[in-house]
């Protein structure tokens, strides 16, 4: 048989509008027992990318004389390097955190495990820095909370050989208990300090009191990304570059109108995108633009008429949100309208929190809607290389990861949109 006609064969059984699938109930958070540890000892531990070659290691200790040290090398027990860093605390009502330590480490070279110590107290970890070219696999999973279909997810994504985790928003729904910041650096550490995870924040990282707290003190404090060497002034919004691919993480829950910092940041940033070095354009943010579920009905409304013609004049190939606890994938969509020149959307808000599955859609399905099913999971991006990715999104079935949806996209960096979209980015970048 043709190569082509299996690819459309396989697309075309992929593409199902809806599963007949029976889901689900949700599961009880779970239970951290208290466990005694050293002061020093370091606890929460996770990695993200820090600017090229670098990655930043943050952690907590309960000492808050401990070192923001890290002593890292290639060999176990052996290292050969030593960084220094920063630290943070906060206080919350009646909540102190722990010492939050967050130190950069690198240059490191691309595709190679590192070995590493906190503070020069504790366990070795061991980490791997992602490759510089194709194929790069990120996995995906949003609004993910501390439930036992959240310890589901996080052990399909542990089955998967993904290189960076991606989470747009919604992390450890604390909403206020503050403690639940501490389990659910716990629960996550053995995954997040081996590959790096890039977050943005959701709604549930808020935790706004007004006249008292500014809003996202725990998240900022805790999930320090790289917004300062993509040049943006703010944690909420920012980009990296890993492999052949541009992420742009934005805010949901900062100002994105045309008269804000990050609206000002975006059309900086992607005026410096080159996609002859990374021909794959990615955006993340919690509220969907596309949605067909009766809920969060038109909350990404707003934000999409502000900076949809930014994401569309860039030719960004793919979006993924969070907020709907559902899955579910579009065709290329724009304005509203299916367009060929537009990004594929995909709300994966599935994770596994507490507040359980968003069950009901709205009918009929809209034409640009592909596919989706009220279900956890997680999905997985493989960039193949710079004009073909493979999507697929797993569903936690009896903790078994069911591949449920998958498709190939092709990048538009080839595509005949291309040279148009050049133009109109340079347009919107100038001003009229």
């Amino acid at each position: 048989m043709e190569p082509k006609l299996v690819l459309a064969l396989f697309l075309l059984i992929s593409v199902t509008a809806t599963s007949e699938y029976v889901r689900p109930p949700t599961r009880n958070t779970l239970d951290f027992s208290w466990r005694s540890k050293s002061s020093s000892h370091p606890q929460q531990v996770h990695i993200s990318l820090a600017g090229d070659k670098h990655m930043r290691v943050s952690w907590v200790t309960n000492d808050k004389s401990a070192a923001s040290m890290i002593e890292y090398g290639t060999s176990p027990g052996r290292y050969s390097n030593i960084a220094l860093g920063e630290s943070t605390w906060y206080s919350y009502l009646f909540y102190s955190s722990g010492k939050i330590h967050h130190t950069v480490i690198g240059p490191l070279e691309d595709n190679t495990v590192y070995y590493y110590r906190c503070g020069g107290d504790g366990p070795e970890y061991k980490l791997k820095t992602p490759p510089a070219q194709f194929p790069v696999t990120f996995s995906v999973a949003a609004d993910l909370g501390q439930t036992g279909w959240t310890k589901s997810t996080l052990d399909h994504i542990d089955q998967c050989k993904y290189d960076v985790h991606l989470l747009p928003g919604d992390l450890s729904y604390a909403d206020y208990m503050q403690h639940l910041w501490d389990t659910f650096g716990e629960l996550v550490e053995p995954l997040a300090s081996a590959r790096p995870w890039m977050v943005t924040q959701g709604n549930h990282e808020r935790e706004l009191i007004p006249f008292f707290k500014d809003g996202f003190e725990s998240y900022n404090s805790r999930w320090k990304m790289p917004f300062e060497e993509s040049g943006s002034s703010s944690n909420l919004y920012y980009s990296f570059e890993v492999a052949g691919a541009h992420i742009i993480m934005l805010g949901s829950y900062t100002d994105y109108d045309e008269y804000s910092d990050q609206y000002n940041w975006l059309k900086v940033d992607l005026a410096k995108v080159d996609r002859n070095k990374t021909p794959w354009l990615l955006a993340l943010f919690h509220v969907p633009w596309y949605n067909s579920n009766e809920a969060h009905q038109n909350e990404g409304d707003w934000m999409m008429a502000a900076m949809e013609p930014l994401l569309y004049a860039a030719g960004v190939d793919i979006v993924l949100a969070g907020h709907v606890h559902a899955y579910e994938r579009t065709e290329r969509v724009n304005n509203g309208k299916l367009d060929p020149c537009g990004a594929v959307h995909i709300t994966i808000g599935d994770g596994g929190n507490r507040e359980g599955l968003a069950h009901k859609y709205k009918n009929p399905q809209p034409a640009w809607s592909v596919f989706r099913e009220a279900s956890f999971g997680h999905g997985e991006l493989k960039l193949a290389n710079s004009t073909h990715a493979f999507w697929s999104w797993h569903r936690n079935d009896d903790d078994e990861p069911v591949r449920s949806d998958q498709v190939w996209i092709t990048s538009l960096v080839n595509s005949e949109c291309f040279a148009e979209k050049k133009h109109g980015l340079r347009k919107i970048l100038m001003g009229p």
